[in-house]
């Protein structure tokens, strides 16, 4: 199927939840799509320190990030007045309303400084889509396929994506299903515990 990135068209800054960051280290191949952005990836402060939390389990993602943040290719980004505001209007209220610290804290930052917003979780994007239209949003997979990164990866973006999948269990919408297994193939997809069960053979 003929695939193509909502980011493929989108200027910087973009900014990434802590999910699309642990897909994009678990890919093996950070350095070489963070390359192909014109810009540094931005990130939050409280996605840092969700990841930092990580460490007590033994999880790499922060120190990953960290080397990131040292080659310049991501950028650690604080709330400011008015995106603190929106911070508060995302945490507060019922559950089924709220977010957690790290995707209020990304999406409300992208609203104050009309960044592309790059995160998987579907109760988050669903929120942005009702509640913030205008927001561009983005997700791994988009990150993934974007057509400059695509072709830098060459022979080995499959194998980005089988990464992303298989190490960093990452989401793939409904309509991106078919295209990611087309990609990595059926014999990679029965391996993948985030596909659907029917795209595992299952």
């Amino acid at each position: 199927m003929e695939y193509r990135s909502c980011l493929d068209d989108v200027a910087v800054p973009i900014i990434a939840d802590a999910s699309v960051v642990i897909n994009l280290i678990a890919s093996q191949f950070a350095n070489t799509i963070l390359r192909q952005l014109g810009g540094p990836l931005l990130v939050v402060r409280e996605v840092q320190l969700e990841l930092e939390e990580g460490r007590n389990t033994g999880r790499k993602d922060a120190q990953e990030l960290s080397l990131l943040v040292n080659n310049g290719q991501v950028e650690i980004v604080e709330l400011g007045e008015r995106s603190a505001e929106h911070f508060l209007e995302l945490v507060s209220g019922m559950a089924k309303d709220t977010l957690d610290d790290g995707e209020a804290a990304t999406i409300a930052y992208a609203l104050e400084s009309n960044a592309t917003v790059l995160i998987d979780d579907r109760k988050a994007i669903r929120l942005c889509l009702t509640r913030f239209p205008h927001l561009t949003i983005c997700n791994t997979v988009d990150l993934l396929g974007h057509v400059d990164v695509w072709a830098s990866l060459g022979a080995s973006a499959p194998d980005a994506v089988f990464n992303a999948l298989r190490i960093g269990r990452m989401r793939v919408p409904e309509q991106y299903l078919d295209w990611v297994v087309n990609e990595i193939g059926s014999d990679r997809a029965a391996l993948c515990s985030s596909l659907p069960a029917r795209y595992r053979g299952g």
